[in-house]
């Protein structure tokens, strides 16, 4: 899962939890908001209730009801209740039940709000008060309750969430669409990283410098501390190598010399001993020279395969081997792949003249795109090179002179592999067809 969409998800969850929690608070204040307004006006109906009460010689009554008719009206959904030494008054609404308040003490004017079941299994939200009447109502202690069914006040609480709802959808949209945007301008700087990387590995950078946001500057400034320690190590490597190869040459030599001196007093088998351990020598020294400076070639190297064709061709007419082949050109101009114009001579160089060597009469030049490869390929009309000799070549890079076609080819498939490309040999009628594979200039190395 891509950090833009953990952050989307994890981000959508918290507006929802948010927004759900938000609705369920709103909820619950508007259902204490209503419960107040109703204990409000429940408060104004035990007030007329109680300035009702008349006392005549059957005792205590209701001469002057309140207005609302839902207490006149069987279960009409508005009761009262008076409770005193002398009896119990209530609402024709009540019918034949009464409010079974609780057996709480309430001090004079104490008002107590209960929800207790009322007429068939109704909810109840009861106003109780304790009061004291006057003398001429007997001057005795009495209850008086007011209530209402409460399922009204929850209905007006449920569609209080029912309009409610439609609007947090939206805004939950909203805030999603929101931390959307915020994330893509927020997680940008990510783009241009990799970018940024993708231009190193073609070669179009060098370092990814520091112009980057205060969270991402310690990591490119990381990756181009690996950057410049990689290229030190690559520097001090290839100097390393330099040092070998210039510290076997006079020994090297030395060697050669003696082969030399025992050619002439006549021990030839022991000379061409030598000869031949000096040259494998050589042999390994040029080819870890090659790629160690094949290794240290800059990222943003390009050549173009025409113009070093053309000049390896201008060479190899003047050698003996090459002066009496037809040489023809096949390669257009204006191709660059990335390659160090050195290398990519030294590897077509040494194609060449393998060519030269066993060609009869024509050696061809030519280049094939091959997707984001280009397939330079040099090709001679000579004996040509059996299967298993080809395969053992490609597979045994190290062991290409006993082949017979010398260390050149096990160079320049150094050279291709350092690049991102290949050596391919394959059959060219009558003769051998050695191909490079090489990236294109600008394309991402792999």
């Amino acid at each position: 899962m891509s950090l833009r969409l953990r952050l989307a998800l994890a981000g959508a969850a918290a507006i929802l939890l948010a927004l759900g929690l938000a609705a369920l608070a709103l909820g619950q204040l508007f259902a204490a908001h209503v419960e107040r307004r109703a204990v409000a006006e429940m408060t104004v109906q035990l007030d007329q209730v109680l300035a009702g009460l008349e006392r005549g010689a059957a005792g205590l009554s209701l001469a002057r009801p309140p207005a609302d008719p839902r207490f006149a009206m069987p279960y009409g959904g508005l009761y009262w209740q008076i409770e005193g030494p002398g009896g119990m008054l209530r609402s024709r609404s009540l019918w034949d039940g009464v409010i079974a308040l609780p057996p709480d003490a309430l001090a004079d004017g104490q008002v107590h709000v209960h929800r207790l079941a009322g007429p068939r299994g109704a909810e109840l939200l009861v106003l109780e008060r304790s009061v004291t009447l006057p003398a001429r109502l007997g001057g005795e202690t009495a209850r008086a309750a007011v209530a209402m069914e409460a399922g009204e006040l929850d209905a007006a609480s449920a569609a209080f969430l029912a309009d409610l709802l439609p609007y947090l959808g939206l805004l939950a949209a909203a805030l999603t669409l929101a931390g959307w945007a915020q994330l893509a301008i927020g997680l940008r700087p990510l783009r241009g990283l990799k970018g940024r990387v993708a231009a190193l590995r073609a070669g179009r950078a060098a370092r990814m410098g520091g112009d980057w946001p205060a969270e991402v500057r310690p990591l490119a400034g990381e990756i181009d501390a690996l950057l410049s320690a990689r290229t030190a190590e690559t520097e001090r490597a290839r100097a390393r190598a330099a040092d070998l190869a210039h510290g076997l040459k006079t020994p090297l030599q030395a060697l050669m010399g003696e082969a030399a001196r025992l050619r002439a007093a006549g021990a030839d088998s022991r000379a061409e001993g030598i000869e031949d351990i000096a040259g494998a020598m050589r042999r390994t020294v040029d080819r870890e020279l090659a790629r160690a400076r094949t290794a240290a070639r800059a990222a943003d190297a390009r050549a173009d395969p025409a113009e070093v064709a053309a000049r390896l061709i201008a060479v190899l007419r003047r050698t003996p081997a090459g002066s009496g082949l037809d040489w023809r050109m096949q390669v257009p101009a204006g191709l660059a792949v990335a390659l160090d114009e050195a290398d990519l001579a030294e590897a077509l160089g040494a194609l060449a003249e393998n060519a030269a060597r066993h060609a009869r009469a024509t050696v061809v030049f030519r280049a094939e795109p091959a997707g984001p490869l280009l397939r330079l390929t040099v090709a001679d009309d000579g004996p040509g090179m059996p299967g298993p000799q080809r395969a053992a070549l490609v597979r045994r890079f190290a062991r290409a002179d006993e082949t017979g076609t010398g260390l050149g080819l096990a160079i320049a498939a150094e050279i291709a592999e350092a690049a991102g490309g290949a050596l391919d040999l394959d059959e060219a009628g009558p003769g051998l067809a050695a191909t490079l594979a090489l990236p294109w200039a600008d394309q991402p190395r792999t």
